[in-house]
């Protein structure tokens, strides 16, 4: 009898062994797999790193996509491919967020149409996404008691920041009227150079819009505007590195849908858009309606006269020299114009 208990003992210890062995070859081939492929275990995540332009101290754009991330519709609809943060960063100026991109320091920048053109003629490996404004204002204003025409210019100092859409208008209309080489353009960033014109160090300065209609109300007069002139506008557009696109090739379709959704939002709550935009930028409420029509958000992601707008400037860049090549925008370009 003891050796039939004996027996017995004998074979549950040999089946617990099989059992443990079985199980931790089944635990060791799980952990294997999940090794050779992590995907299957932990969906791949990503930061989005945004630049944009802005003259406060403010985290977040203005425009439709600004107005997207307000809502709290931009990160779960790209969470779709894969992105789960955004981290904003902001600058002063076109040039700065060029530098930015050069460094790989973001992954996609709203800015100008101007330095995002130089950006791309000078070899920076972005693609262009869509235009977030199109037929922005620039102002020329002139300092109280001052110069009242383009041509009173001539022998005088205006400031602007170079390399900007402003900058592009600027050099334009003194071409327009012939005194281009009359006139001296130093390069100061938005702030300074309102400065300067208060103090009267310059005779005037070309101002982006928004800061334009705001030096308007405080009686600075205006010489010259950019919309009074069909191919001087500017745009704001959207691009993308290269390398972020390799990462994520379905986040430029999923960016646009964002924006015409955002967009239409915009249209249908006007009000409450105006007043997030008054409070993100620090512009009075009047100054916001006066400087961004709806009309300047395009639906679509790159419209026919955003398009050619974009081309023209372009052209003037590269004419110039201010841009060190030459390219065809549809190289650039993501997405097809809708007409």
């Amino acid at each position: 009898m003891t050796n039939f208990r004996l027996h017995k003992l004998s074979l549950l210890a040999v089946s617990c062994l099989l059992i443990l062995s079985t199980a931790c070859s089944f635990t060791q081939n799980f952990s294997q797999s999940v090794a050779n492929n992590p995907t299957e275990a932990k969906p791949t995540t990503s930061t989005l790193r945004l630049g944009f332009i802005s003259t406060s101290k403010t985290k977040v754009p203005t425009g439709p996509t600004g107005w997207a991330m307000q809502q709290g519709k931009l990160i779960p609809e790209l969470q779709k491919v894969g992105i789960t943060e955004v981290k904003t960063i902001s600058f002063p100026n076109g040039p700065n967020l060029n530098e930015a991109l050069v460094a790989g320091q973001i992954d996609i920048g709203i800015y100008g149409d101007t330095p995002a053109l130089i950006a791309k003629a000078n070899g920076t490996p972005t693609r262009l996404i869509s235009q977030e404004q199109v037929g922005m204002n620039a102002w020329l204003l002139a300092k109280k008691n001052g110069t009242s025409s383009v041509t009173d210019l001539k022998g005088k100092k205006v400031a602007t920041a170079k390399g900007s859409y402003m900058h592009r208008y600027l050099i334009g209309l003194l071409q327009k009227y012939g005194i281009e080489q009359q006139v001296t353009v130093v390069h100061l960033l938005t702030n300074e150079a309102q400065s300067a014109l208060e103090r009267g160090d310059v005779a005037a300065i070309a101002a982006a819009t928004g800061t334009g209609s705001l030096l308007k109300l405080k009686g600075y007069p205006v010489v010259d505007e950019a919309i009074k002139h069909p191919d001087l506008p500017g745009t704001s557009v959207t691009v993308i590195t290269e390398d972020f696109l390799a990462k994520h090739p379905n986040l430029p379709q999923t960016w646009n849908q964002i924006k015409q959704a955002s967009v239409k939002d915009i249209k249908t709550n006007s009000e409450a858009y105006y007043k997030f935009h008054a409070d993100v930028s620090g512009y009075p409420l009047d100054v916001v309606k006066d400087s961004f029509p709806l009309t300047q958000f395009p639906e679509e992601a790159l419209p026919t006269n955003g398009v050619q707008l974009l081309e023209g400037t372009k052209q003037f860049l590269v004419s110039q020299k201010l841009a060190k090549s030459d390219f065809q925008l549809n190289d650039w370009i993501l997405s097809t114009p809708q007409k």
